[in-house]
């Protein structure tokens, strides 16, 4: 199964790839292939820099482990500093090589501070990368440190005429929203060997500009593959409805209160500049709801936990802790809110499938913002609106981003109905824009197969599909290659991949 996934891989991949990267792909995908079997393991080098990464990761790790003929051995990068808090990587046997709180820095002049140690950190994973003899490398998102990461292993490979590793880097770079964005994809090509989106317009600007990409969706589908195993889902029900009764009995929490559900960022950096903001916005709101409770959905990062442990001391409501990586209780906690208050990410598009409305924020040093404002080519942070072209879902940004005005905005969302339904609507549609098309779920009902996660998985189309591939024409890749481009059920084929993956199986399926 791996040899005709790899297989697949390369022969996608020579679709699309104009640069000598792409002899690279073709020889490394054959060598990983032989090696691996040969060796019967397959030893996979993944690095993820955040918390959301973390998640991705551990669904990449889980998948491969279910898909892979040979055992896999992980090596890399994951997880936090705490021994109570167990990251999910971890939990799929990872023994990160330091905690990625260690790399978590965003922006410019954050990132000064920590450049020292950063450096280090970057040289230490090289090495343990080249040491491991890896098959196969894996950087998810944090693209400052992951493709420096994959540009020095790359160059180290071939200072020594040794063949390396195959590249995949999850999360493609957000070029659609700098100026000069997309030409910068050039440059990946030369240590890049295929990148999976999580937008459906970033495969094709990828490719665009010689980078080999796949479409695999976004990451918070696969909430709603866990959440709701076994039910049938309407391609325009897309969503996760928790049980919020439940969280009110359990939490205490009075029927008349209203909840406001906080999410003050997964990095020490954000959280300790957005939780203040947070505390004196829910000042300001409590005497216009007497009875305000606020959740605050903690982070799985130690520092983040006892930063916000500290704060609450002296917070201004009633206030409930949450911990993160639990998507249950997450979507328990919306469901028992009115509204929330979150800093950008991808809680975003979560409150988008929990249907809530929210207010977004966002904050970091002048420095950055300065940078942010001069080099953004889009007027929106929150992908729900970037995505919609729209801003259905209010924002407050750098100087606008005072208590004041977020107070005033909530309000004014809690106390308007029409505002509300505006952003459950407009949901709905970002739901459209990244789930199964009609023409896919048709295709599968004449296949004889209903949509029910436990039944149709994505690992498991989009492995059957690289066995198809590889078996039509087993020695013949570019007469696959060929068909690849010009058979429209094989194009349908990809397309049931493309639009109903919702994990990260594509390392050993086809791309």
């Amino acid at each position: 199964m791996l040899l005709a996934a790899i297989r697949c891989t390369k022969i996608k991949s020579s679709i699309c790839l104009k640069s000598p990267s792409r002899r690279y792909l073709w020889v490394s995908s054959r060598f990983v292939t032989d090696r691996a079997a040969k060796e019967q393991e397959l030893r996979i080098f993944i690095v993820a820099g955040e918390v959301s990464g973390d998640t991705i990761g551990s669904r990449l790790m889980a998948s491969l482990k279910k898909l892979s003929p040979v055992p896999i051995r992980f090596s890399g990068v994951g997880g936090n500093a705490s021994v109570s808090i167990r990251s999910m990587m971890s939990k799929q046997g990872l023994k990160s090589l330091f905690p990625m709180d260690n790399i978590a820095v965003m922006g410019i002049w954050e990132l000064l501070p920590h450049l020292y140690n950063f450096r280090v950190k970057l040289k230490e994973t090289v090495e343990a990368a080249f040491m491991f003899h890896p098959h196969v490398v894996v950087t998810v998102d944090s693209k400052g440190f992951s493709f420096r990461l994959l540009k020095q292993l790359r160059a180290r490979y071939n200072q020594q005429g040794l063949d390396g590793p195959v590249h995949f880097h999850y999360v493609a770079p957000s070029f659609w929203a700098w100026k000069g964005g997309a030409e910068r994809l050039k440059g990946l090509t030369e240590f890049v060997d295929h990148v999976l989106c999580i937008l459906p317009n970033e495969e094709a600007g990828c490719q665009s500009k010689g980078l080999a990409a796949t479409f695999v969706g976004h990451p918070i589908l696969e909430d709603v593959s866990e959440l709701n195993m076994g039910k049938e889902i309407a391609l325009h029900e897309w969503k996760i409805t928790g049980n919020g009764e439940d969280f009110r009995k359990t939490y205490a929490i009075p029927s008349g209160a209203t909840v406001i559900t906080l999410l003050p960022g997964s990095r020490l950096q954000e959280v300790t500049r957005m939780l203040p903001i947070f505390s004196n916005t829910m000042k300001l709101l409590k005497d216009s709801f007497p009875e305000l409770v606020t959740v605050i959905h903690v982070a799985p990062n130690q520092l983040v936990d006892n930063f916000i442990t500290r704060a609450i001391h002296k917070w201004p409501v009633p206030a409930i802790l949450i911990p993160g990586g639990i998507p249950h209780l997450k979507y328990d906690a919306f469901n028992a809110s009115r509204v929330a208050l979150c800093t950008s990410g991808t809680v975003a598009m979560e409150l988008q499938l929990a249907r809530l409305p929210c207010l977004v924020t966002y904050r970091a040093h002048f420095l950055t913002e300065w940078v942010i404002r001069y080099k953004a080519k889009i007027p929106y942070i929150s992908l729900p609106n970037i995505l919609l072209d729209s801003p259905v879902i209010p924002e407050a940004l750098f100087q606008a981003c005072t208590p004041t005005k977020l107070a005033s905005s909530l309000k004014e969302l809690m106390n308007n109905t029409v505002l509300q339904q505006q952003q459950v609507v407009a949901a709905e549609k970002v739901m459209e824009l990244i789930c199964p098309s009609n023409r896919t779920v048709n295709n599968l009902q004449q296949q004889g197969m209903r949509w029910r996660p436990p039944i149709y998985t994505p690992t498991g189309k989009a492995d059957n599909s690289a066995e198809e591939c590889a078996r039509a024409h087993p020695d013949d890749s570019q007469r696959c290659g060929d068909n690849l481009e010009d058979d429209d059920d094989f194009d349908d084929t990809f397309k049931v991949v493309n639009d109903m993956k919702v994990s990260s199986e594509m390392i050993v399926v086809g791309h």
